[in-house]
C-alpha cells in the first residue's frame, strides 16, 4: 500500500517553531498566533523578555538561500533610506537561518490597519513611498530573483495547468483556446507599451501588504519581490469602475512622480498584468495542491464551476485589454 508522502510543513509544529527561535537566541513564552499566509508559514510569537516577533518559515524548495538573502538586502537598502518597510532581524550573523530542514527569518511585529484607498490623500501618500522604493529599486538589478514576464507569469503557468490534467476534459478545448487568446492580448499590450525598463519591485503590492498607522503607511511582505515594470506595484491598489480607477491612478501618480519618473505608456500594461496574475494564480493553486492547507482553504479550486468562471474571466480580460488605457485626466 502506497501511503501519501507527508508535506514538509507537517513537521512544523509549535515545538519546532519555538525550538527554531531558541536556536537564534530568542525565547518564546509559548504564545503562538498563526498569521494569514499560505505560501509560507508565519507566526507571531510572544516573548517574556521582549516584544513579540514574527517568524516566517519559507516554503521548501521555492527560493534559494541567495534569492531570500537578496530580498532581505533590498529591504535593508530601503530601511537605510528611511523608507517604512519591515526588515528581517540579523540573528547569529544572518537574516536567514536554518533549523530542522527549514529556512526561517524573524521580523519585528508591526501592526496597522488597512489603508483607506478611497481617500485621494492616502493614495498620494502611498504613491510617494512606492516612488521612493522604485528609486532605490532602479539602482541595481536582482541577480537571484526572477522577473515578471509573459513567460514566467503566463506561458509557463498555462503549460503547467494543461500538462498536469487540472482542466476538466469537457472544458479543455475552451480553456486552452481562451488562455491562448488572452496571452496574445497580453503580448499586444506589451507591444503598445514599448520597451520599458525593469527594476526591483515589491512585486505583490496590494492593500493587504500596506499597513496604516497614525504615522502613515508601512510596507510588509517582500516575499514576492522580483524584477518587472514599475506599474506592477501600482495597479493592484486600484478597484471599482473605470472612471474610479482612472482617478485612483492619478492620485497614486501624483505622489509617485515626486520621487520617480513614470512612462504613461506603462498604463497599457495594467490589464495585461491583471491577466497574467489570474493565469498565474490558478497555476499557483495547482502547484501547491499537495499542501494539506490548500484543499482546506480553497475547496472551490479545480471544480467544474471554478474553471467555467476562469474561462469567463479571461474572456472579459481579452475585451478589457483592447480598451484604451487608464490615462489620468
Amino acid at each position: 500500500m502506497n501511503l501519501p508522502i507527508p508535506h514538509p510543513f507537517s513537521a512544523l509544529g509549535p515545538e519546532c517553531v519555538l525550538d527554531a527561535l531558541d536556536s537564534v537566541g530568542l525565547f518564546g513564552d509559548g504564545r503562538l498566533l498563526a498569521l494569514n499566509s499560505y505560501e509560507n508559514r508565519v507566526y507571531q510569537v510572544g516573548r517574556d523578555d521582549g516584544p513579540p516577533v514574527v517568524v516566517k518559515f519559507y516554503r521548501p524548495n521555492r527560493w534559494s538561500d541567495d534569492a531570500i538573502l537578496e530580498e532581505h538586502a533590498f529591504v535593508a537598502e530601503l530601511v537605510e533610506r528611511e523608507i517604512p518597510v519591515v526588515a528581517a532581524l540579523t540573528l547569529e550573523g544572518s537574516t536567514l537561518n536554518h533549523f530542522a530542514g527549514f529556512k526561517f527569518a524573524v521580523f519585528p511585529s508591526r501592526g496597522g490597519r488597512a489603508p483607506e484607498l478611497g481617500d485621494p490623500k492616502t493614495l498620494e501618500w502611498i504613491g510617494r513611498f512606492i516612488g521612493r522604493i522604485h528609486a532605490v529599486g532602479a539602482l541595481a538589478p536582482f541577480r537571484h530573483r526572477p522577473a515578471l514576464t509573459i513567460e514566467t507569469f503566463g506561458r509557463g503557468p498555462r503549460s503547467y495547468l494543461l500538462d498536469h490534467g487540472f482542466i476538466p476534459p469537457e472544458l479543455l478545448a475552451a480553456y486552452s483556446s481562451v488562455v491562448d487568446q488572452a496571452l496574445d492580448g497580453v503580448a499586444r499590450c506589451y507591444e503598445r507599451a514599448g520597451h520599458q525598463p525593469v527594476l526591483r519591485l515589491h512585486g505583490d503590492c496590494h492593500a493587504g501588504n500596506v499597513l496604516w498607522t497614525d504615522d502613515g503607511p508601512h510596507f510588509v511582505d517582500f516575499d514576492d519581490a522580483r524584477s518587472g515594470p514599475a506599474v506592477q506595484d501600482l495597479w493592484m491598489l486600484m478597484s471599482g469602475e473605470r472612471a474610479e480607477m482612472v482617478r485612483q491612478m492619478a492620485d497614486i501618480l501624483a505622489g509617485y512622480e515626486d520621487f520617480a519618473d513614470f512612462d504613461p505608456r506603462q498604463l497599457y500594461l495594467v490589464e495585461a498584468l491583471r491577466t497574467l496574475r489570474l493565469i498565474h494564480y490558478s497555476a499557483w493553486l495547482a502547484t501547491r495542491w499537495d499542501d494539506p492547507a490548500f484543499p482546506v482553504a480553497f475547496p472551490w479550486f479545480n471544480t467544474q464551476r471554478y474553471w467555467q468562471d476562469r474561462i469567463l474571466e479571461l474572456r472579459e480580460q481579452i475585451a478589457l485589454m483592447d480598451e484604451p488605457p487608464l490615462w489620468p485626466a
